[in-house]
């Protein structure tokens, strides 16, 4: 499927930051990541690629460069309000635990000052739960009665339900089982593709990278060392870092391949 490249460009201007004692988590970055793409942020911990993620919705300000969304840097608005049209999944879902999986999807709603009439809001919740698999029935449990893989869902949903075009991603999957995360790439995936959106997401798997993203980035200290499609890595491209990371999966399906025979 094509994408629909509703998305907005999001480009780094020299961006950088750097912390007490002269660190850098990122380091003069300039690159530009098209509308309606999706990209993967790669690299060891402590290579600055959650950094650098934060920096598009202001989560972490830069100590030097700028973002922009389109035409648009992002200090052109409040942080408060350029994060309301920003949708963001992190890896600890961060559902409010007294709300329920209903309320917890309707809260971005509340605080963007949208207060549609109720039968409109439970519209637009069921019309999220539909949107990521999940029964609509779910809605009035409390998030301690999901499971880890249902409640991840849940956080996608309540990213997406006010029409953000832009999704951020920070190690989204980090703490499920194989099996529920790679039927939630799948399902982000197939999101980004039906939605049009521009989705950045930071992992620390590379297999989940080469399979889900048409781009990757990879970072170390601070700095991008590799700017390659999937096909282009596998392919060897790169340079050593990034084909130190493509071995690990790469050493894997072949260790996988000799079992079978």
């Amino acid at each position: 499927m094509s994408l629909d490249l509703s998305g907005p460009a999001v480009a780094f201007h020299r961006i950088a930051k750097h912390y007490a004692g002269g660190s850098a988590a990122v380091d003069e970055v300039t690159l530009t990541i098209a509308g309606g793409s999706f990209v993967a942020l790669v690299g060891s911990s402590g290579s600055g690629k959650s950094t650098l993620l934060k920096m598009i919705n202001r989560l972490v300000e830069p100590t030097a460069g700028h973002v922009t969304l389109g035409d648009h840097d992002v200090r052109d608005q409040a942080s408060h309000r350029l994060r309301r049209a920003i949708g963001y999944v992190f890896q600890n879902v961060g559902l409010f635990p007294h709300l329920t999986v209903a309320e917890n999807i309707a809260l971005p709603l509340r605080i963007a000052g949208q207060r549609p009439p109720r039968e409109q809001r439970e519209a637009r919740v069921g019309e999220m739960l539909d949107l990521v698999d999940l029964p609509r029935a779910l809605g009035s449990r409390l998030p301690d009665a999901l499971s880890g893989g249902q409640r991840q869902r849940v956080g996608v949903a309540r990213a997406l339900v006010t029409g953000p075009q832009l999704l951020l991603l920070d190690e989204p999957f980090g703490a499920l089982d194989p099996i529920t995360r790679s039927a939630l790439g799948d399902a982000v995936q197939a999101l980004h593709r039906r939605l049009g959106l521009t989705t950045i997401m930071v992992t620390h798997d590379m297999a989940e990278a080469l399979l889900l993203a048409d781009r990757i980035l990879v970072m170390d200290h601070g700095r991008i060392i590799a700017d390659e499609t999937p096909a282009a890595l596998l392919a060897g491209d790169g340079g050593d870092q990034a084909q130190a990371l493509v071995a690990v999966p790469r050493d894997q399906a072949l260790r996988l391949a000799g079992l079978a025979r």
